[in-house]
């Protein structure tokens, strides 16, 4: 079982030139990233397979999380990394979201059932202070922001999936609060043994909710109740019914929630009356950068473990080498060299593009003009549901790889990649699946402006194209890659608003490759401009010279092995009259 070291350098290197920190004292960054890693590296990584193969039971309604969990979420509270995000006078840090982004990532390499939790509670308390009463505020905020009490989202339901549109639980007004009664599914830390109290924030409709996604509203339903001195009193009426059997996460307990068996379960409305969705998908964002982080961070913990098998496995000689020369580590067959490479990667693209769109979500809010923070934020809602799908794909293809890597090994559990590839499996699933992000990245995003984000995104790549053709020789050759790349991107871009204009279905039906497209492209972006960087540092004589060197000789790989993907997409995109004219007969 190998273990998990914060890749520091690279993080760094990411938030300084990709995600852009300004105004941030280096030594306050550092201390920070410092911290979280051995924090991750020496408390959480350590129980991450215990708590895959003890998992959580469930006794009288009372979930009990594996040994070492709460001791460890203890220590993690005690550190105020909840709160680092928050304002200082929730007690938090203040530190802009792209550091708050570095450090959920590690959180989720070391061990992603145990981020799953801080996770939920942070984007619940951005819920509670976009949209909560004076008095919610006053009562909940501090607690959920500082995570002394844990937030659950009751979102979907059985009949539901992700059509949140057939919910049926039910608000009944009760004075100024409500009775809720229903039944949800898949409720992430639904109940655990943390905390003293749990936020359940759970859509519902109102008696003259009309129809659908329009009558759906959000109410706050804690597991005790809380009295005007901030104090616990009653429990209310939920409990967890039963733990979902799932492929992975074992040690995050999944739960079906029951909301009023007896009187009705006691809530109060977040936001206004049938705006449940509006309230939600706020959060969304947030949410949806996290579970792309998941992958992230699954696909650095794969390429870490796969590093340190092939360079401790014997096996074999190179090609080229003589029979009686001594067998060598498998790092050295070009294989499994090739494999590592498109790990590390497919780790440091994703990142970089997920680190970029928390620097542009920190200047959506603090760019000096109201231009430069509606652009920025325009970048962020295109970029998002590429960040979330992938980058939860490349976390699983990476653990796959990983796998491969061990060979027969990998498959199986004591080694721990198995656990890697079934944990990396939700984030495809989470926050809307993956093929929802293509929808809504077509549907919404490009449609709505008419793509005039999209092209914002290929002026600003085709501008680092002209500065790799200027540049020296060590990063000229990405150049063409991603050039190839960026006209495919914007032919796929024309075609798909051409198209949506006469037939949706068959636009949306080419949204899958052309996410991946514009992951592809974006990330090849991302890569060159991290090459131009590191090269930069190279003749300023700044800088680690061997991790810079890296930095540029996977620049390459990425446009070698990644890029030429891109338009190869092409045909897939423009097949959506293929897909919708299928005869569902023959399927």
């Amino acid at each position: 079982m190998s273990e998990y070291a914060a890749p520091l350098a690279e993080m760094r290197f990411a938030l300084d030139e990709i995600a852009g920190l300004d105004g941030i004292a280096p030594d306050l960054i550092d201390a920070v990233l410092e911290g979280a890693g051995k924090l991750a590296g020496e408390v959480l990584a350590p129980l991450n397979h215990p708590g895959d193969v003890a998992g959580c039971v469930i006794e009288n309604g009372v979930v009990r999380t594996p040994k070492g969990f709460p001791e460890a979420y203890a220590q993690f509270v005690r550190g105020g990394w909840n709160a680092i995000s928050f304002s200082e006078e929730l007690g938090g840090q203040n530190l802009p979201h792209s550091i708050a982004t570095a450090v959920a990532e590690m959180w989720s390499s070391a061990n992603v059932a145990f981020a799953l939790c801080p996770t939920l509670t942070i984007s619940g308390a951005a819920v509670l202070e976009n949209f909560g009463t004076a008095e919610q505020k006053r009562l909940y905020l501090p607690q959920l922001a500082s995570g002394e009490w844990t937030c659950a989202m009751g979102l979907t339901e059985p009949q539901a999936g992700s059509d949140l549109g057939a919910l049926r639980t039910r608000a009944v007004p009760d004075g100024d609060r409500f009775r809720i009664k229903g039944q949800k599914i898949f409720i992430t830390y639904g109940e655990h043994d943390w905390t003293p109290n749990i936020v359940h924030l759970v859509l519902a409709r109102l008696p003259d909710a009309p129809p659908g996604t329009r009558g759906i509203s959000m109410f706050l339903v804690p597991k005790f109740l809380v009295g005007p001195d901030g104090k616990l009193g009653a429990r209310n009426d939920l409990r967890c019914v039963s733990l979902e059997h799932k492929l992975g996460i074992h040690a995050s307990p999944t739960c079906v929630m029951a909301y009023g068996d007896n009187e009705g379960a006691i809530g109060w409305l977040v936001g206004e009356p049938n705006r449940g969705l509006h309230a939600m998908f706020t959060m969304m964002n947030r949410a949806r950068l996290d579970v792309g982080l998941q992958g992230i961070a699954i696909a650095e913990r794969a390429y870490q473990q796969a590093r340190a098998y092939a360079r401790t496995r014997v096996q074999g000689r190179p090609a080229g080498a003589s029979e009686s020369s001594a067998a060598t580590p498998i790092l050295e067959h070009a294989d499994v060299k090739r494999m590592l490479l498109w790990l590390r990667a497919a780790s440091e693209a994703s990142r970089a593009l997920a680190y970029y769109a928390a620097g542009e979500t920190d200047r959506a809010h603090t760019a000096p003009d109201e231009a430069a923070r509606a652009a920025a934020q325009r970048r962020v809602d295109l970029l998002i549901p590429v960040v979330k799908a992938w980058s939860s794909d490349l976390g699983l293809e990476a653990a796959s790889t990983n796998i491969q890597v061990h060979g027969g090994m990998g498959f199986i559990e004591e080694t721990g990649a198995a656990q890697h590839f079934r944990d990396a499996r939700i984030a495809l699933i989470y926050e809307g699946t993956n093929g929802i992000q293509a929808n809504d990245l077509v549907g919404r995003k490009l449609v709505r402006d008419r793509g005039a984000a999209a092209r914002e995104l290929v002026a600003d790549m085709r501008a680092t194209v002209e500065e790799l053709v200027a540049a020296a020789a060590g990063t000229s050759a990405l150049g063409a890659p991603l050039a190839a790349g960026i006209d495919a991107l914007e032919q796929a871009t024309a075609a798909l608003l051409a198209t949506h204009e006469t037939d949706a279905a068959q636009a949306l039906a080419g949204s899958v490759p052309y996410l991946r497209l514009m992951g592809i492209v974006s990330g090849g972006w991302l890569m060159a401009k991290s090459a131009l960087a590191a090269l930069r540092r190279i003749e300023e004589g700044r800088g680690d010279r061997q991790f810079l060197h890296a930095k540029i000789a996977t620049s390459r790989f990425f446009a070698e092995h990644f890029l030429p993907q891109g338009p190869a997409l092409l045909p897939a995109i423009r097949g959506g009259a293929t897909v919708t004219g299928f005869d569902l007969d023959l399927l």
